[in-house]
Protein backbone atom coordinates (compact mmCIF):
# COMPACT_ATOMS: atom_id res chain seq x y z
CA UNK A 1 0.00 0.00 0.00
CA UNK A 2 2.80 2.25 0.05
CA UNK A 3 6.45 2.67 -0.73
CA UNK A 4 9.59 4.96 0.70
CA UNK A 5 10.86 7.11 -2.00
CA UNK A 6 13.59 9.92 -2.30
CA UNK A 7 12.30 13.20 -3.32
CA UNK A 8 15.71 13.76 -5.46
CA UNK A 9 16.36 10.95 -7.48
CA UNK A 10 13.31 8.59 -7.46
CA UNK A 11 15.22 5.46 -5.35
CA UNK A 12 12.90 3.35 -3.73
CA UNK A 13 13.18 1.37 -0.11
CA UNK A 14 11.83 -1.01 1.63
CA UNK A 15 9.71 -0.07 4.53
CA UNK A 16 11.51 -2.50 7.03
CA UNK A 17 15.13 -0.74 6.39
CA UNK A 18 16.18 1.91 9.02
CA UNK A 19 17.14 4.61 6.51
CA UNK A 20 16.59 8.40 6.79
CA UNK A 21 18.05 9.80 3.81
CA UNK A 22 18.59 8.09 0.27
CA UNK A 23 22.29 7.20 -0.93
CA UNK A 24 22.34 10.33 -2.76
CA UNK A 25 21.40 12.73 0.40
CA UNK A 26 18.41 13.27 -0.77
CA UNK A 27 15.16 13.46 1.63
CA UNK A 28 12.48 10.46 2.11
CA UNK A 29 8.89 10.86 1.58
CA UNK A 30 6.34 8.02 1.89
CA UNK A 31 4.62 7.26 -1.30
CA UNK A 32 0.80 5.75 -0.59
CA UNK A 33 -0.91 3.67 -2.74
CA UNK A 34 -4.17 5.84 -2.86
CA UNK A 35 -6.14 2.98 -5.38
CA UNK A 36 -5.74 0.56 -2.51
CA UNK A 37 -7.35 2.48 0.12
CA UNK A 38 -11.26 1.82 0.57
CA UNK A 39 -13.04 4.28 3.00
CA UNK A 40 -15.62 6.68 2.87
CA UNK A 41 -16.18 10.17 4.55
CA UNK A 42 -19.04 8.29 6.94
CA UNK A 43 -16.33 6.08 8.07
CA UNK A 44 -14.27 8.66 9.71
CA UNK A 45 -17.77 9.81 11.67
CA UNK A 46 -17.92 6.47 13.39
CA UNK A 47 -14.53 6.73 15.09
CA UNK A 48 -13.09 9.10 17.87
CA UNK A 49 -11.39 12.35 17.06
CA UNK A 50 -7.36 11.95 16.59
CA UNK A 51 -4.85 10.81 14.40
CA UNK A 52 -5.81 7.36 13.92
CA UNK A 53 -9.10 8.49 12.80
CA UNK A 54 -7.51 8.28 9.72
CA UNK A 55 -5.79 5.25 10.08
CA UNK A 56 -6.34 3.85 6.23
CA UNK A 57 -4.06 7.12 5.07
CA UNK A 58 -1.36 5.72 7.63
CA UNK A 59 1.75 3.51 6.33
CA UNK A 60 2.27 1.53 9.82
CA UNK A 61 1.29 -1.85 10.82
CA UNK A 62 1.35 -3.26 14.59
CA UNK A 63 0.53 -2.17 18.00
CA UNK A 64 -0.38 1.45 17.96
CA UNK A 65 1.43 3.67 20.64
CA UNK A 66 -1.20 6.49 21.53
CA UNK A 67 -1.63 9.55 24.04
CA UNK A 68 -5.03 10.18 21.98
CA UNK A 69 -3.56 13.05 20.12
CA UNK A 70 -4.99 14.85 17.63
CA UNK A 71 -8.72 15.72 17.37
CA UNK A 72 -7.65 19.68 18.32
CA UNK A 73 -10.05 22.77 18.32
CA UNK A 74 -10.53 24.93 15.50
CA UNK A 75 -11.30 28.08 16.21
CA UNK A 76 -13.70 30.49 14.66
CA UNK A 77 -11.67 33.53 15.23
CA UNK A 78 -14.32 36.20 14.85
CA UNK A 79 -12.88 38.89 17.77
CA UNK A 80 -8.88 38.25 16.20
CA UNK A 81 -10.43 38.63 12.79
CA UNK A 82 -12.39 41.77 12.85
CA UNK A 83 -9.54 43.10 14.64
CA UNK A 84 -7.26 42.94 11.77
CA UNK A 85 -9.90 42.84 9.05
CA UNK A 86 -10.10 39.11 8.09
CA UNK A 87 -13.70 38.40 6.76
CA UNK A 88 -13.14 34.36 7.95
CA UNK A 89 -10.42 33.69 10.24
CA UNK A 90 -9.73 30.12 12.25
CA UNK A 91 -6.88 29.07 14.33
CA UNK A 92 -6.18 25.58 14.85
CA UNK A 93 -4.99 24.80 17.91
CA UNK A 94 -2.40 22.27 18.17
CA UNK A 95 -1.20 22.69 21.77
CA UNK A 96 -4.36 21.16 23.03
CA UNK A 97 -1.96 17.60 22.00
CA UNK A 98 -1.08 15.81 25.48
CA UNK A 99 2.34 17.46 25.13
CA UNK A 100 1.26 20.36 24.48
CA UNK A 101 2.19 21.05 21.20
CA UNK A 102 1.95 19.50 17.54
CA UNK A 103 5.21 16.89 17.42
CA UNK A 104 2.45 14.41 19.30
CA UNK A 105 0.83 13.84 16.12
CA UNK A 106 3.73 12.54 14.63
CA UNK A 107 5.61 10.53 17.34
CA UNK A 108 2.38 8.20 17.54
CA UNK A 109 3.39 7.21 14.06
CA UNK A 110 6.78 7.20 14.65
CA UNK A 111 7.49 5.50 17.90
CA UNK A 112 5.05 2.91 16.40
CA UNK A 113 6.85 2.60 13.28
CA UNK A 114 10.10 2.11 15.95
CA UNK A 115 8.29 -0.78 17.38
CA UNK A 116 7.55 -2.18 14.03
CA UNK A 117 11.01 -2.19 13.29
CA UNK A 118 11.88 -3.95 16.57
CA UNK A 119 14.02 -1.20 18.17
CA UNK A 120 15.16 -0.47 22.00
CA UNK A 121 15.57 3.01 21.72
CA UNK A 122 15.03 6.19 20.34
CA UNK A 123 16.61 9.71 19.90
CA UNK A 124 15.91 13.07 18.60
CA UNK A 125 17.83 16.67 18.65
CA UNK A 126 15.53 18.93 19.85
CA UNK A 127 14.47 22.80 20.39
CA UNK A 128 12.16 21.76 23.45
CA UNK A 129 9.08 20.38 22.05
CA UNK A 130 10.31 17.34 20.30
CA UNK A 131 12.05 16.06 23.39
CA UNK A 132 9.20 16.63 25.22
CA UNK A 133 6.74 14.76 23.32
CA UNK A 134 9.41 11.89 22.09
CA UNK A 135 9.88 11.22 25.83
CA UNK A 136 6.52 10.85 26.44
CA UNK A 137 5.92 8.25 23.79
CA UNK A 138 8.57 6.52 24.40
CA UNK A 139 7.35 5.74 28.21
CA UNK A 140 4.08 4.76 27.14
CA UNK A 141 5.99 2.13 24.31
CA UNK A 142 9.02 1.07 27.09
CA UNK A 143 12.00 2.18 25.03
CA UNK A 144 15.08 4.08 26.05
CA UNK A 145 15.05 7.53 25.22
CA UNK A 146 17.95 9.57 24.35
CA UNK A 147 17.79 13.53 23.85
CA UNK A 148 20.15 15.97 23.14
CA UNK A 149 19.47 20.02 23.41
CA UNK A 150 21.66 23.28 22.95
CA UNK A 151 22.47 23.52 27.17
CA UNK A 152 20.95 26.64 28.41
CA UNK A 153 18.58 27.33 25.50
CA UNK A 154 15.74 25.60 25.93
CA UNK A 155 12.61 26.93 27.70
CA UNK A 156 11.89 25.22 30.79
CA UNK A 157 8.49 23.85 30.08
CA UNK A 158 9.71 21.80 27.65
CA UNK A 159 12.76 20.21 29.12
CA UNK A 160 10.93 19.58 32.34
CA UNK A 161 8.42 17.19 30.21
CA UNK A 162 11.48 15.32 29.35
CA UNK A 163 13.26 14.85 32.49
CA UNK A 164 9.82 13.88 33.56
CA UNK A 165 8.87 11.17 31.32
CA UNK A 166 12.12 9.85 31.82
CA UNK A 167 14.77 10.50 29.07
CA UNK A 168 18.44 10.80 29.30
CA UNK A 169 18.64 14.57 28.20
CA UNK A 170 22.33 15.31 27.51
CA UNK A 171 23.30 19.47 26.98
CA UNK A 172 25.59 20.45 24.42
CA UNK A 173 27.75 23.26 23.68
CA UNK A 174 26.49 24.53 20.35
CA UNK A 175 22.59 25.27 18.62
CA UNK A 176 20.16 22.79 17.31
CA UNK A 177 21.92 22.37 14.61
CA UNK A 178 24.69 20.99 15.84
CA UNK A 179 22.71 18.49 18.23
CA UNK A 180 20.93 17.40 15.11
CA UNK A 181 24.48 16.56 13.27
CA UNK A 182 25.64 14.74 16.27
CA UNK A 183 22.35 12.28 16.90
CA UNK A 184 22.51 11.95 13.60
CA UNK A 185 26.15 10.26 13.87
CA UNK A 186 24.81 8.12 17.38
CA UNK A 187 21.69 6.51 16.00
CA UNK A 188 23.37 5.17 12.89
CA UNK A 189 26.59 4.05 15.59
CA UNK A 190 24.74 3.01 18.43
CA UNK A 191 21.45 1.61 16.70
CA UNK A 192 18.93 4.87 18.01
CA UNK A 193 15.94 5.01 16.15
CA UNK A 194 16.17 8.79 15.35
CA UNK A 195 12.61 10.49 15.53
CA UNK A 196 13.31 13.94 13.92
CA UNK A 197 11.41 15.13 11.34
CA UNK A 198 14.07 13.96 9.27
CA UNK A 199 12.00 10.39 9.71
CA UNK A 200 9.75 10.06 7.12
CA UNK A 201 7.79 8.23 9.06
CA UNK A 202 6.94 10.55 11.85
CA UNK A 203 5.53 13.05 9.09
CA UNK A 204 2.80 10.80 7.87
CA UNK A 205 1.62 11.44 11.42
CA UNK A 206 1.80 15.00 10.78
CA UNK A 207 -0.10 14.94 7.62
CA UNK A 208 -3.32 14.79 9.69
CA UNK A 209 -3.61 18.26 10.68
CA UNK A 210 -4.64 18.72 7.42
CA UNK A 211 -7.08 15.91 7.55
CA UNK A 212 -8.87 17.43 10.16
CA UNK A 213 -8.44 20.79 8.95
CA UNK A 214 -10.75 19.81 5.60
CA UNK A 215 -13.22 17.54 8.19
CA UNK A 216 -13.79 20.47 10.44
CA UNK A 217 -14.50 22.90 7.82
CA UNK A 218 -16.89 20.57 6.27
CA UNK A 219 -14.51 19.26 3.36
CA UNK A 220 -14.28 22.61 2.04
CA UNK A 221 -10.63 23.40 2.04
CA UNK A 222 -9.54 26.98 3.35
CA UNK A 223 -7.98 29.42 0.63
CA UNK A 224 -5.17 30.03 2.74
CA UNK A 225 -3.30 27.71 5.55
CA UNK A 226 -0.19 29.64 7.10
CA UNK A 227 2.64 27.66 9.08
CA UNK A 228 5.23 28.66 11.51
CA UNK A 229 8.21 27.06 9.31
CA UNK A 230 11.05 25.95 12.03
CA UNK A 231 12.98 22.69 10.87
CA UNK A 232 10.56 22.48 7.82
CA UNK A 233 8.71 19.59 8.59
CA UNK A 234 5.23 20.14 9.75
CA UNK A 235 4.42 22.34 6.20
CA UNK A 236 5.84 20.17 4.23
CA UNK A 237 3.73 17.40 5.69
CA UNK A 238 0.34 19.16 5.90
CA UNK A 239 0.77 19.89 2.32
CA UNK A 240 1.12 16.03 1.64
CA UNK A 241 -1.87 15.71 3.63
CA UNK A 242 -3.87 18.01 1.60
CA UNK A 243 -3.13 16.20 -1.43
CA UNK A 244 -3.23 13.01 -0.55
CA UNK A 245 -7.06 13.89 0.29
CA UNK A 246 -7.31 16.04 -2.67
CA UNK A 247 -6.05 12.95 -4.74
CA UNK A 248 -8.21 10.37 -2.96
CA UNK A 249 -11.72 12.94 -3.61
CA UNK A 250 -12.43 13.95 -0.27
CA UNK A 251 -11.86 17.29 -1.27
CA UNK A 252 -12.19 19.39 -4.48
CA UNK A 253 -9.61 22.31 -3.93
CA UNK A 254 -6.25 22.97 -2.34
CA UNK A 255 -4.91 25.73 0.19
CA UNK A 256 -1.98 28.00 -0.86
CA UNK A 257 0.48 27.96 1.81
CA UNK A 258 2.35 30.69 3.73
CA UNK A 259 5.51 29.41 5.52
CA UNK A 260 6.55 31.94 8.25
CA UNK A 261 9.90 32.23 9.96
CA UNK A 262 11.76 33.99 12.26
CA UNK A 263 13.70 37.16 10.92
CA UNK A 264 16.81 35.87 13.21
CA UNK A 265 16.25 32.10 11.77
CA UNK A 266 14.80 32.77 8.59
CA UNK A 267 17.07 30.76 5.87
CA UNK A 268 13.89 29.06 3.92
CA UNK A 269 12.42 32.98 3.50
CA UNK A 270 15.45 34.04 1.93
CA UNK A 271 16.25 31.02 -0.41
CA UNK A 272 12.43 31.45 -1.51
CA UNK A 273 12.29 34.98 -1.86
CA UNK A 274 15.44 34.68 -4.29
CA UNK A 275 14.18 32.09 -6.02
CA UNK A 276 16.82 29.61 -5.30
CA UNK A 277 16.34 25.33 -4.53
CA UNK A 278 19.46 25.73 -1.73
CA UNK A 279 19.39 27.18 1.49
CA UNK A 280 22.23 28.67 2.96
CA UNK A 281 22.12 28.00 6.41
CA UNK A 282 22.11 30.32 9.35
CA UNK A 283 25.94 30.01 11.87
CA UNK A 284 23.96 31.66 14.76
CA UNK A 285 20.19 31.84 14.52
CA UNK A 286 18.93 34.48 16.96
CA UNK A 287 14.89 34.45 17.87
CA UNK A 288 12.79 34.82 21.09
CA UNK A 289 11.00 31.96 19.44
CA UNK A 290 13.13 29.05 21.02
CA UNK A 291 11.08 26.15 18.62
CA UNK A 292 11.91 27.58 15.44
CA UNK A 293 15.25 28.89 15.80
CA UNK A 294 17.30 26.81 13.55
CA UNK A 295 19.50 27.58 11.29
CA UNK A 296 20.09 24.95 8.71
CA UNK A 297 16.57 22.72 8.83
CA UNK A 298 16.89 19.51 7.49
CA UNK A 299 13.32 19.39 5.71
CA UNK A 300 14.13 22.51 3.20
CA UNK A 301 13.72 21.19 0.06
CA UNK A 302 10.21 19.55 0.84
CA UNK A 303 8.70 23.02 2.72
CA UNK A 304 10.16 25.04 -0.64
CA UNK A 305 8.48 22.75 -3.25
CA UNK A 306 5.43 22.48 -0.74
CA UNK A 307 4.70 26.41 -0.73
CA UNK A 308 5.53 26.57 -4.43
CA UNK A 309 3.25 23.14 -5.47
CA UNK A 310 0.39 25.34 -3.68
CA UNK A 311 1.22 28.75 -5.16
CA UNK A 312 2.37 30.06 -1.96
CA UNK A 313 4.38 32.07 0.58
CA UNK A 314 6.74 32.76 2.34
CA UNK A 315 7.61 35.82 5.19
CA UNK A 316 9.54 36.24 8.10
CA UNK A 317 8.34 38.46 11.12
CA UNK A 318 10.78 40.08 14.07
CA UNK A 319 10.54 38.90 17.62
CA UNK A 320 8.47 42.63 18.64
CA UNK A 321 6.01 41.35 15.91
CA UNK A 322 5.78 38.01 17.33
CA UNK A 323 5.24 39.02 20.78
CA UNK A 324 2.15 41.54 19.39
CA UNK A 325 0.40 38.75 17.92
CA UNK A 326 0.86 36.48 20.81
CA UNK A 327 -0.37 39.00 23.26
CA UNK A 328 -3.55 40.04 20.15
CA UNK A 329 -4.48 36.34 20.46
CA UNK A 330 -4.76 35.76 23.50
CA UNK A 331 -6.56 39.07 24.76
CA UNK A 332 -8.88 38.68 21.28
CA UNK A 333 -9.80 34.53 21.66
CA UNK A 334 -8.64 33.58 24.80
CA UNK A 335 -5.54 31.15 23.00
CA UNK A 336 -2.35 30.97 24.77
CA UNK A 337 0.52 30.06 22.66
CA UNK A 338 4.38 29.66 22.77
CA UNK A 339 6.09 32.89 20.94
CA UNK A 340 6.88 30.61 17.77
CA UNK A 341 3.15 29.92 17.25
CA UNK A 342 2.48 33.11 17.30
CA UNK A 343 4.55 33.63 14.60
CA UNK A 344 1.68 32.43 11.90
CA UNK A 345 -0.24 35.13 12.71
CA UNK A 346 2.40 37.64 12.93
CA UNK A 347 2.91 36.72 9.33
CA UNK A 348 -1.14 37.10 8.99
CA UNK A 349 -1.01 40.66 10.14
CA UNK A 350 2.42 41.54 7.72
CA UNK A 351 0.90 39.71 4.80
CA UNK A 352 -2.46 41.67 5.08
CA UNK A 353 -0.65 44.96 5.62
CA UNK A 354 1.41 44.75 2.86
CA UNK A 355 -1.52 43.72 0.61
CA UNK A 356 0.02 39.97 -0.09
CA UNK A 357 -3.14 38.44 1.51
CA UNK A 358 -6.82 39.19 0.67
CA UNK A 359 -9.17 40.07 3.66
CA UNK A 360 -11.85 38.32 1.77
CA UNK A 361 -10.10 35.07 2.22
CA UNK A 362 -10.48 32.06 4.31
CA UNK A 363 -7.50 31.17 6.36
CA UNK A 364 -6.67 28.76 8.97
CA UNK A 365 -3.42 29.61 10.75
CA UNK A 366 -1.88 26.91 12.38
CA UNK A 367 -0.17 27.31 16.04
CA UNK A 368 1.84 24.41 16.98
CA UNK A 369 2.47 25.23 21.03
CA UNK A 370 1.04 25.85 24.56
CA UNK A 371 2.05 29.36 25.99
CA UNK A 372 2.85 27.21 28.99
CA UNK A 373 5.99 25.72 27.29
CA UNK A 374 7.55 28.77 27.49
CA UNK A 375 6.60 30.94 30.57
CA UNK A 376 9.78 32.45 31.35
CA UNK A 377 9.01 35.30 28.70
CA UNK A 378 5.86 36.06 29.67
CA UNK A 379 7.58 36.82 32.91
CA UNK A 380 9.86 38.82 30.61
CA UNK A 381 8.11 40.55 28.48
CA UNK A 382 4.62 40.84 29.59
CA UNK A 383 3.20 43.26 32.61
CA UNK A 384 4.16 42.56 35.90
CA UNK A 385 1.65 42.03 38.53
CA UNK A 386 0.61 44.42 40.63
CA UNK A 387 1.24 44.70 44.18
CA UNK A 388 -1.29 46.69 47.05
CA UNK A 389 -1.61 46.37 50.28
CA UNK A 390 -5.12 43.96 51.43
CA UNK A 391 -7.27 46.94 51.66
CA UNK A 392 -10.27 47.86 49.37
CA UNK A 393 -9.24 51.52 49.54
CA UNK A 394 -6.32 50.60 47.61
CA UNK A 395 -7.66 48.17 45.10
CA UNK A 396 -10.53 51.08 44.52
CA UNK A 397 -7.56 53.07 42.97
CA UNK A 398 -6.54 50.24 40.97
CA UNK A 399 -10.45 49.33 39.64
CA UNK A 400 -11.06 53.21 38.94
CA UNK A 401 -8.03 53.83 37.11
Amino acid sequence: MFKLRCIKCGREYSQKKIIYTCECKGLLEVVLDLDSIKVKKRDFQKRSPGVWRYREFLPVAGRIISLQEGGTPLYKAENLGKKIGVRELYIKNEGANPSGSFKDRGMTVGVTKALELKVKAVGCASTGNTSASLAAYAARANLKCFVILPAGKIALGKLVQAILHGATVVGIKGNFDAALKLITEASLKFNVYLLNSINPWRLEGQKTEAFEIAEQLNWEVPDRVIVPVGNCGNISAIWKGFKEFYDYGFVNSLPQLAGIQASGAAPVVNAFKKGLDEVSPIANPDTIATAIRIGAPVNAPKALRAVRESNGMMEDVSDEEIITAQKLLARTEGIGVEPASAASVAGLIKLLNNGSIGKDEKIVCVVTGHALKDPEMIFNKYEKPLEIEPTLAELEKIIKS
